[in-house]
């Protein structure tokens, strides 16, 4: 029915305009019609590679993709930017396709038995869901809480452990206590943790290594939202049972993730600086911001590029678990170091400031520009 408050020429602009957005409605079906077919054919690329023993990634190839895109962009008179965003984009969907069939072509698992200890955690999920994709049978043991597609026991300790696999996922003071009971039981199978940390297990650990148990020790440098390990890294540390190592490395043998192997007081002293001066620098941020006086929205209103960058990651952290981050602080033997070289970084800029020393300034930033010109740049 016409709408009598308006003209007819308002009226066909409005036909015209709801015209249009059906078209766009229906283009948009296209594009994911089209993007649907990819994804198709991209798992049938996976099958052929996966038959002739080749990688999944082939950075080469992306490039082709990436330079192809971008001529036909410059063809099709559309931004340079938006053809590489959306390629990457597709590439990276199409990565995770392939490395999640190649992970359940290849899993080891098939007939063994798994168990996570804390479980129904971020981390401990995303490794339950890991490991039966390989074919493990997963139980879960965690007072805190279920999964449900997982068999789920409140008390580890009234199982009989006879798995092949024991993986404890738990906040760090909670895992150097389940290390230590299990070095009394001794389980068969093969135990390793997952912290982010190792100096509160380090006892834990070398309890379990010198019980006879087999335990190795490995880090996920990842969230528990990773689904493409593509330029992720997975820590292994050896604690002297080479074998219990091997076991949990063909864990991600199928994987793109990256293998490091590191002493456990290296890990940490890197950890330091990875995880904690990170985090301590985003925890300064948003505790300066939140007791400048400043309202957020009207900072928000006057930002920058930087600024808006910053936020972003200072958002995360200030969503995360403050007493998983209390721990990755306080419980690594080497944190502190990291944290007295952030202050006395901000001492000496505030001192340069103040003196208005801009040769010193102009020092600190070339410094920095050199140091960070050494850091490889990270593929998409």
């Amino acid at each position: 029915m016409p709408d009598p408050d308006r003209t007819d020429p308002e009226r066909r602009l409005l036909a015209a305009l709801a015209e249009r957005r059906a078209e766009l409605a229906q283009l948009d079906r296209t594009i994911l019609n089209l993007v649907a077919r990819r994804q198709s054919l991209v798992s049938e690329i996976g099958r052929l590679k996966e038959a002739a023993g080749l990688p999944t990634r082939d950075y080469a190839q992306e490039k082709e993709v990436a330079s192809r895109a971008q001529a036909a962009a410059s063809e099709l008179g559309l931004p340079s930017d938006l053809a590489s965003q959306l390629v990457q984009l597709l590439i990276r969907s199409s990565l995770k396709v392939q490395e999640q069939h190649r992970v359940q072509a290849r899993g080891t698992g098939t007939g063994a038995r798994a168990l996570v200890i804390g479980g129904a955690g971020k981390m401990g999920r995303w490794l339950a869901r890991f490991m039966a994709s390989q074919g493990y049978a997963v139980e879960i043991a965690d007072p805190s809480g279920t999964v449900d597609e997982f068999p789920h026991h409140p008390d580890w300790k009234k199982l009989d452990l006879d798995h092949d696999l024991i993986a404890v996922a738990a906040p760090l003071r909670a895992s150097a206590r389940i290390l230590e009971a299990l070095a009394e039981v001794r389980p068969r199978g093969v135990v390793f943790d997952i912290g982010s940390l190792k100096s509160p297990l380090r006892t834990a650990l070398y309890a379990l290594r010198n019980a006879g148990v087999r335990v190795t020790s490995i880090h996920p440098m990842f969230g528990p939202d990773t689904e493409l390990l593509s330029g992720r890294h997975v820590i292994f540390i050896d604690l002297g049972v080479p074998e219990a190592t091997d076991r949990v490395r063909e864990l991600f043998a199928s994987t793109m993730a990256t293998q490091v192997d590191m002493d456990l007081d290296s890990h940490d002293r890197l950890v330091a600086y990875i995880l904690g001066l990170s985090h301590a620098l985003n925890i300064a941020f948003f505790t300066a911001l939140a007791e400048s006086g400043e309202e957020a929205a009207r900072l928000a209103q006057l930002s920058s590029t930087t600024f808006d960058a910053q936020i972003e990651v200072a958002r995360r952290v200030a969503s995360e678990n403050p007493h998983l981050y209390f721990e990755i602080q306080a419980l690594n033997d080497f944190g502190l170091s990291a944290l007295q070289a952030l202050r006395d970084a901000v001492e000496r800029l505030h001192t340069i400031v103040a003196g208005r020393d801009e040769e010193a300034f102009a020092a600190l930033m070339q410094q920095g520009e050199r140091y960070l010109r050494t850091v490889p740049e990270r593929s998409t």
